[in-house]
């Protein structure tokens, strides 16, 4: 995997990221701009085996020519890393090995809830907010990685 940093160095013009949020039941995925401006949420994945989850990444990746992988790293709220943020690393070095596609890990701590809360600031009835919550909490930790690209 890399670092954000070794990321950036390595962008090229118009290279597009996709950001995910890899949970046990769906993985939430996220796409920016060429420019690398904005996340929008674009899928969410069934998880049924990393077989499946590695050919729906690969189509993904094929129609929207994307250049890297962002993955929210889910880092408990003291900064340590628990059982989860193992498991989630675990997968993201098989994504990385697998696609052959540049991975790096993004904190992703309060993405869902982040998601949720902008929601809910937004007047978004309550079953609503929780549609599509795994890709909204991608295009949550997509656009964190993305600013800090940019910046």
């Amino acid at each position: 995997m890399v670092t954000l940093e070794e990321l950036k160095d390595k962008l090229t013009d118009n290279a597009r990221l996709i950001g995910l949020d890899l949970g046990i039941k769906r993985i939430g995925v996220a796409i920016c701009d060429d420019k690398r401006k904005i996340a929008t949420p674009f899928k969410t994945i069934e998880y049924r085996n990393m077989d499946y989850l590695l050919n729906e990444l690969r189509d993904v990746i094929k129609d929207n020519n994307i250049f890297a992988i962002i993955v929210g790293n889910p880092i408990n709220m003291d900064g340590s890393y628990g059982k989860s943020a193992q498991s989630i690393n675990d997968k993201a070095k098989i994504i990385e090995r697998e696609l052959n596609m540049m991975v790096a890990m993004w904190d992703e701590r309060l993405s869902t809830s982040g998601a949720f809360n902008i929601s809910s600031n937004l007047d978004i009835k309550f079953p609503n907010r929780k549609k599509n919550i795994d890709e909204k909490a991608a295009a949550f930790i997509l656009q964190g990685a993305v600013d800090y690209i940019n910046n």
